[in-house]
């Protein structure tokens, strides 16, 4: 069984009071409470990404980037590359994020680069795909998804997609407060994996699919129980540890009781 994977992504938040004191409530419950079912991950600014790592030691909280450049080095000022990501700890990388689409102007095309250099160098893609408000309106959300998910099996094969993550964050509902229907998320899960599984069976019934958008702890019982839904990541309300652990207890528990 696949684990349910959930990650806390901070976006531009934090200092280093809060990375400590974030991480020590983390290991605290982790020191009580075994995960079964669940686990998780924190995605920290690049700043306090070596400072978590420090932190993190000896624990199985994994360590997520929320971006990285498409180069390995050279003149490229103000860039992070893959190597000084691995180099600090990092497992994961969110790439294709809503927010880089929108403000940094990155295209399908230039985040399969990204996607590409992450896999060459071992680490783990976390690939973010999701519709417009106007997109869902048109009954677009299966077309754009699907756009979006052809760049890379065009330039690099389904063979790329092993051992790699996608979440579903629908663009009207990150940071909106309106998260979407589980029922229609289940619908678009269950159409990314079986549109993987036209190329090869065997990646599509092992990726794990994340759904984002406006996640908390008091909506989540209904995603968790899609049999397509195998993970969040989650921005705003992980901006708190007892807000993060919360949501991670219920997991656990509703899980268990499906089990």
């Amino acid at each position: 069984m696949k684990p349910f994977f959930i990650i806390g992504n901070w976006k531009l938040n934090g200092n280093t009071i809060f990375v400590k004191n974030y991480i020590n409530k983390i290991k605290n419950f982790l020191n009580k409470k075994k995960l079964n079912y669940c686990k998780i991950s924190i995605a920290p600014s690049y700043t306090y990404l070596y400072l978590s790592n420090i932190y993190l030691n000896n624990t199985k909280i994994a360590l997520t980037a929320q971006n990285v450049d498409i180069n390995l080095s050279g003149s490229f000022t103000g860039e992070i590359s893959i190597n000084m990501l691995k180099d600090i700890g990092v497992k994961y990388v969110i790439i294709g994020h809503s927010e880089r689409r929108i403000f940094h102007k990155e295209t399908n095309e230039y985040i399969s680069k990204k996607f590409h250099i992450i896999k060459s160098n071992d680490l783990i893609p976390i690939l973010c795909i999701g519709e417009t408000k106007l997109e869902k309106d048109m009954n677009q959300t299966k077309d754009i998804c699907a756009k979006q998910i052809d760049v890379i099996l065009n330039d690099q094969g389904v063979q790329a997609f092993n051992n790699t993550i996608i979440a579903y964050e629908p663009i009207w509902a990150i940071g909106s407060g309106k998260s979407a229907n589980p029922i229609e998320v289940q619908n678009i899960h269950k159409f990314i994996r079986d549109y993987i599984a036209q190329k090869d069976l065997n990646i599509s019934k092992n990726i794990i699919i994340q759904y984002g958008g406006s996640i908390n702890e008091n909506n989540i019982d209904m995603f968790i129980k899609q049999k397509d839904i195998n993970g969040f990541l989650i921005g705003k309300a992980s901006l708190t540890a007892e807000n993060f652990i919360s949501i991670v207890k219920k997991a656990e528990k509703i899980i268990s009781s499906i089990h």
